[in-house]
């Protein structure tokens, strides 16, 4: 798998500013837990996934954290280059949930393209506005959805990307993408327990009854 045939608009950059991206690419592979990239200051690059899967999340002065969106295969970030955008700051991290090989655009690079490309910078602004929108649903999620229906929503998404209702996370790692407490999220989950729609043992969530979970977590 090669950048250039991941890169969705390839074809429109000129044989200049094709040459600039490779010859400034970094490829990374990074083990499960790796922080990529933490705050604004942190000006990485564009990056493009591999392989793997990436969590980017919030930290409040508290230190809760809480996911803002995860990124998959050939996904792009632009908020680990923020600091290209005029008047854009994040204070995102961002980590690896599994091993994970990704391509880095350094930010100066990138943006210089940005500067010459008409079809680069709307690329960026649809690939922006596309995050504007993920967080703008989280936001509406936190807002107007109890926890125990983002709980079960969240129990399962987290199946459908793993392909298995057996799953190995730990209630602080549920309440740190949700942005709540590790106690919280263990009395919902006992209570799930009690009602059959999941069984737990340490350190694994067996979900065994996804039809009740689906009414709960996205009712009718």
């Amino acid at each position: 798998m090669e950048f250039q045939n991941c890169f969705p608009i390839w074809d429109k950059l000129n044989t200049s500013q094709q040459s600039r991206i490779l010859d400034s690419l970094v490829s990374h592979h990074v083990k499960k837990g790796t922080i990529i990239h933490s705050g604004s200051m942190d000006c990485t690059g564009l990056l493009l996934l591999k392989s793997g899967q990436l969590r980017v999340y919030i930290l409040s002065d508290e230190g809760r954290e809480i996911t803002l969106y995860r990124l998959f295969e050939l996904d792009m970030c632009l908020f680990s280059a923020s600091c290209m955008l005029r008047s854009i700051q994040f204070d995102v991290t961002i980590a690896a949930e599994k091993d994970t090989e990704f391509w880095v655009v350094p930010a100066e690079v990138y943006k210089r393209i940005l500067e010459e490309s008409a079809p680069a910078a709307n690329y960026t602004n649809e690939l922006m506005a596309s995050r504007f929108s993920d967080v703008m649903w989280l936001m509406e999620q936190i807002m107007w959805k109890s926890l125990d229906k983002r709980v079960a929503a969240f129990l399962l998404e987290e199946a459908a990307i793993e392909g298995s209702d057996r799953l190995k996370i730990t209630h602080e790692t549920i309440a740190n993408h949700l942005g709540s407490h590790r106690e919280v999220i263990t009395r919902l989950l006992r209570y799930f327990q009690n009602e059959g729609m999941v069984r737990l043992s340490r350190g694994v969530i067996e979900i065994t009854d996804a039809d009740r979970l689906e009414e709960l977590g996205n009712p009718q």
